[in-house]
């Protein structure tokens, strides 16, 4: 039997945990967080992300966790609201926002339960990783070492797999922006947001030693989730200092209107607040030896395409090792010349990229709502989109049915 070691139990670490188990394969799963972590922002799934769910049998149990959000609305200096885009408009996959939305903590939840015979091993990472002929020594934080047959590294942007494993073989690419999300209101009473489905983008110019800042606020099972991006260079700030990254956006937020004093209370109160840098990771290749990388650790970047990427690039590459008996080299291969054009083709940036996203003036935030606006009248509306509604399909998926070995149902 082939003994697989995946890093990261995000998202795409148990989607191919679950695939390699219905194909045979000996799976353990190594996290550094101690423990699932909930919550987390909500993401869409489109494309031929569904196909892959509806081949995993779980896309029941993701539309019941739907978050129930119906569209997205931009509001204005005075919290008006000036376009409305609902879920419906451009197609189930192709809008702003996907008629299939879920929070990354809900979608890892049920992965995370169909994976029977998975071992997991929580609050533990990867050190080290030596390649012999015929297996990858690894040495964990906290396990004792192994040897596994295979290594993937599904760790995301700052993965620990692609840094051991590929050294300088990589390199990241600013996105000029961060982002934080948080839980503004658990649902446990009504909020006083009044959101009734509806995702509200609140827009702000240049300040505070910043450049275009923007608010989402979007329901989350009756509750309202929080998301504050803003743009200019890199600021440092350790990873593990939550307080500290709270003073950054609250520093970025200072003086402003609208709801944002209500919006701070509830983020200094949140448990589960998340502040990252947004980055685009390119590497010339996507697997070393006996080592690959999946999902974010090597196609982080994409437009509304994360979650979809991480769903199709396990599915394919459980179904190439499955193909492949087990032999990492043609595996590896075979999973990178299907996936990459897919990635490559999800990369492409909305129409202005980070300047129209955050746009850092007043006049370019209303010409923005009004050039929407007009556009929205029009048959010319896809053309905000970017095309998404087309590379979300741009993949022929592969029929590994006949590889199921019927380990997990």
């Amino acid at each position: 039997m082939t003994h697989v070691l995946v890093s990261g139990a995000g998202v795409a670490g148990p989607a191919l945990a679950f695939w390699l188990r219905r194909y045979g394969f000996d799976v353990t799963v190594v996290e550094r967080a101690p423990a699932p972590r909930p919550g987390g922002q909500g993401v869409d799934v489109r494309g031929a992300g569904r196909t892959v769910l509806d081949r995993m049998g779980l896309t029941g149990q993701v539309r019941g966790a739907h978050t129930g959000v119906r569209g997205i609305a931009y509001l204005d200096a005075r919290g008006r609201r000036t376009v409305e885009m609902s879920a419906e408009q451009f197609g189930h996959s192709g809008g702003v926002i996907a008629d299939l939305e879920i929070l990354r903590g809900d979608l890892m939840r049920i992965l995370l339960d169909a994976t029977e015979g998975v071992e997991y091993l929580f609050d533990d990472s990867i050190t080290a990783l030596d390649q012999l002929p015929d297996a990858v020594a690894v040495t964990f934080e906290r396990s004792a070492p192994r040897r596994f047959d295979v290594v993937v590294g599904a760790d995301g942007v700052h993965s620990v797999t692609r840094r051991l494993a590929f050294g300088g073989r990589w390199r990241s690419v600013d996105g000029g922006y961060h982002g934080a999300v948080f839980t503004v209101d658990g649902g446990q009473q009504p909020g006083p947001w009044g959101l009734d489905g509806w995702e509200l983008l609140y827009p702000m110019p240049a300040g505070n030693g910043v450049q275009g800042r923007n608010i989402l606020l979007y329901p989350a099972h009756g509750g309202v989730r929080g998301m504050v991006n803003f743009a200019g260079p890199p600021i440092g700030y350790d990873r593990r200092d939550i307080a500290a990254q709270k003073r950054i956006v609250a520093d970025v937020l200072a003086g402003a209107g609208w709801e944002v004093p209500r919006l701070m209370d509830a983020m200094w109160r949140a448990e589960d607040f998340y502040l990252d840098r947004h980055v685009r990771i390119e590497m010339p290749s996507w697997h070393q030896g006996r080592v690959a990388l999946l999902g974010d650790a090597c196609t982080a970047g994409s437009v509304g395409m994360g979650t979809s990427l991480a769903l199709v690039g396990a599915y394919v590459l459980a179904g190439e090792l499955a193909r492949a008996d087990g032999d990492p080299g043609p595996a590896f291969a075979a999973y990178e010349a299907l996936m990459r054009p897919y990635a490559q083709a999800n990369m492409k940036q909305l129409p202005g990229g980070t300047r129209a996203f955050l746009p850092s003036t007043a006049l370019a935030i209303r010409t923005r709502a009004a050039v929407m606006g007009a556009l929205l009248r029009t048959p010319l509306a896809g053309l905000m989109m970017g095309g998404i509604d087309k590379s979300v399909d741009a993949i022929d998926l592969p029929d590994y049915a006949t590889l199921d070995r019927g380990v997990i149902k």
